[in-house]
């Protein structure tokens, strides 16, 4: 009974971290029997897929309709497009930069065999921009098709402020409707320990730890990148443009990230990551409907980190050498890539491709990293939700959408 009391008084972060660290243990231990408890670890993510659609949904809606003003909505969306591109960039230049120093693959003999990468291409640009305009509103519903759900909520938020008084109904329904799924998003967290053990137990069993040491080097290239990526890029520009201490922002993320890190989803951490931003750092609703669900779509800066180190990685396994113009295509390729692939399936193995592709590499390459990259999925997933939520506290700073007092506040919620 203490035991139990004592856990019930922890954190939310800290239960899910001892998860975590329990899951590893169990997976080093019982190995491949850890097959036993991936269902928890499934059922724990469809119930989180669950509550994504309606909770990005809905909250979208009031989130717009809070703005009102279309040209603030468009103010608020030029600025946050403009942090995600520049971050991407920034963060392709950190991978190759780490690449180029550490050279992961300098001296990597890797039998690659005869296995052949068929190129997947990323589609083109203006068929994305057509491609984010429902044809059928409830068929993107049902599909979870995440670009589409949010042009539609979006059309609806703002209609609803143009046509005034007859849009309250509406909107007070779907306000009810978002706190309704921020309840039951809390009620869903508090499996989150017990789903993340069973995880990652589940991970670990099955490839051991011995799976991170041929690629020590990758590894240690795309961590290390995406800690400073978070250090320097998000952390200076949380100095730059807010009041907020660079140490109270991560700290406010804590739970996001190491929900993140577990799951891999950017998706699936989207309403830990929306519970951290308005509870922790006091960002508005109305910011933080729009922005968060914005960027677990198209804002992929860990990915691209990863598409700098591994582009030079496969260079050198080769024997082959990237010329200055040829990285400089890798950071054009990735940057742009990282929305032109936004929504589609396996998006980090067709961003790869694409980059490979894009500077003569031969997409074997990307046979060599497949045993690790869930192991890299998890660096690169937690580097994606923090910078958006250094996207939203930015522009909500910007935008006078923050609670300076919450967000300094010395307490956490989980």
């Amino acid at each position: 009974m203490i035991l139990v009391k004592k856990w019930n008084e922890l954190e939310l972060h800290t239960k899910i971290l001892i998860g975590l660290l329990l899951g590893i243990i169990v997976g080093v231990i019982f190995g491949e029997k850890t097959v036993v408890i991936e269902p928890i670890g499934q059922l724990f993510i469809r119930l989180i897929r669950m509550v994504i659609i309606p909770l990005v949904f809905s909250s979208l809606i009031v989130g717009a309709a809070s703005v009102g003003d279309p040209k603030s909505l468009g103010r608020i969306g030029s600025k946050t497009i403009a942090f995600y591109l520049c971050t991407t960039a920034f963060a392709v230049i950190i991978g190759l930069i780490l690449g180029n120093v550490i050279q992961p693959g300098l001296g990597l003999k890797l039998d690659v065999g005869k296995v052949a990468m068929e190129a997947k291409d990323a589609p083109p640009l203006s068929q994305t921009l057509i491609n984010i305009v429902p044809k059928n509103p409830i068929v993107a519903l049902q599909q979870g098709n995440m670009l589409q759900i949010i042009v539609f909520a979006l059309f609806i938020g703002v209609t609803i402020s143009l046509i005034g008084d007859k849009g309250e109904p509406v909107l007070k329904f779907f306000d009810s409707f978002a706190e309704i799924m921020y309840k039951l998003t809390a009620i869903v967290m508090e499996f989150a320990p017990y789903g993340i053990l069973a995880l990652i137990a589940s991970v670990v069993g099955s490839f051991g730890l011995s799976v991170l040491l041929p690629l020590l080097k990758v590894i240690i290239a795309v961590y290390l990148g995406c800690l400073i990526h978070w250090i320097i890029t998000y952390g200076g520009a949380i100095k730059l443009f807010t009041k907020l201490s660079i140490r109270r922002f991560f700290k406010g993320i804590v739970s996001a990230q190491i929900f993140a890190f577990s799951t891999c989803s950017s998706s699936g951490t989207l309403p830990v990551t929306t519970k951290c931003c308005r509870d922790n750092l006091g960002v508005s609703d109305k910011i933080s409907s729009f922005i968060l669900p914005l960027g677990a779509t198209i804002n992929m800066d860990g990915t691209a980190l990863y598409q700098g180190v591994c582009a030079l990685f496969v260079a050198q396994v080769y024997g082959m050498e990237l010329s200055l113009a040829q990285q400089i295509t890798v950071v054009l390729t990735a940057t742009l890539a990282s929305i032109g692939t936004a929504g589609v399936p396996s998006a980090g193995l067709i961003m790869l491709t694409l980059t490979l592709k894009s500077v003569g590499l031969p997409l074997e390459g990307v046979a060599l990293i497949a045993g690790i990259d869930r192991i890299l999925d998890m660096a690169r997933t937690v580097t994606n939700i923090t910078g958006d939520s250094a996207a939203t506290v930015i522009v909500a700073s910007s935008e006078g959408e923050i609670d300076l007092d919450i967000a300094n506040s010395k307490t956490v919620n989980a």
